[in-house]
């Protein structure tokens, strides 16, 4: 065994010397600032949910180059996330989620103290096998009411993005202008008693500009959209890829609600429109700073 485990390090080793020092220095960093997340760990090193810190840093390499290098990602008032239980609310666009992987990535790599955060999952995800495990491992888990009450209860960061597909698949001409937002994220911070922190993301609503959603042939085919873009079927899957804009993610002042999880539709509804003014005014100011899409 002792022998296997020296063969497996020297392996190690020497794929850890064949990388750049770019990625090495990144991943050094990316362990490092894991490390530091305020979670509490059990005796075998997991947290209550099942992540795994080490997992989740291996995951975390291919994302923190992307958000260094490809999507050169700037942030701005992140300092304004408050500690223990919160809520990140955004808007959601570019087909495929390369939006809330950044935002996960900021929130460790420029947070301080460095967060983790928690992605709610769908519903099949735990019919798959190794991503179920790959998820939970990473810090993700099915997104119910109960799991998402649970985290922020036990003072994790939670990502909700209440546009849900009509955001992310919406087309080119529709960018930045929010669909409609369901009012369960509100639900879930009147019972949590948490903080929602308003997030505009700036540059994912031109990664990959959609051109128009067949809605009916994606339900035939047993998906949420299927989108059409400039490259996408045309290139197959490759056509999904994003391009490299650049993407400005702007933190807002934390909003704190009173009420109750109960409360009528049109109570809670109030409430979620300030969320949503919030953002709207995050994007403009995103959009009127920035000099271009790839810049």
């Amino acid at each position: 065994m002792a022998e296997k485990k020296g063969w497996l390090d020297a392996i190690s080793d020497l794929a850890g010397g064949a990388m750049p020092s770019a990625v090495r220095d990144l991943q050094t960093e990316i362990a490092d600032r894991v490390r530091k997340i305020p979670t509490h760990l059990n005796e075998f090193g997991f947290d209550a949910f099942g992540m795994h810190p080490e997992t989740a840093s291996s995951q975390m390499l291919t994302a923190a180059l992307a958000y260094r290098y490809y999507f050169r990602v700037e942030t701005f008032g992140i300092e304004k996330i408050p500690s223990g239980g919160v809520l990140l609310i955004s808007n959601h666009a570019g087909q495929l989620p390369f939006d809330g992987m950044m935002l996960a990535v900021s929130m460790l790599l420029e947070g301080e103290p460095p967060r983790l955060v928690r992605g709610m999952g769908e519903y099949f995800i735990p019919q798959l096998p190794f991503m179920s495990w790959a998820a939970e491992r990473g810090g993700n888990l099915v997104g119910t009411r109960e799991n998402c009450i649970a985290l922020l209860e036990a003072g994790e960061c939670v990502m909700v993005f209440p546009e849900g597909v009509r955001g992310m698949n919406k087309t080119f001409d529709r960018r930045y202008k929010l669909q409609r937002f369901g009012q369960g994220f509100l639900r879930l911070a009147l019972q949590a008693g948490t903080p929602i922190v308003p997030i505009g993301i700036v540059g994912s609503e031109e990664q990959n500009p959609g051109l128009a959603n067949l809605e009916s042939l994606g339900k035939l085919l047993g998906m949420p959209a299927f989108p059409i873009t400039a490259t996408f079927p045309l290139l197959g899957p490759l056509g999904m890829l994003p391009l490299p804009v650049k993407y400005r993610i702007h933190f807002g002042e934390p909003l704190h609600f009173e009420g109750k999880s109960t409360d009528e539709d049109e109570v809670v509804q109030r409430k979620v429109d300030r969320v949503r003014a919030a953002i709207d005014d995050l994007l403009a100011e995103g959009r009127a700073q920035r000099e271009g899409v790839f810049r």
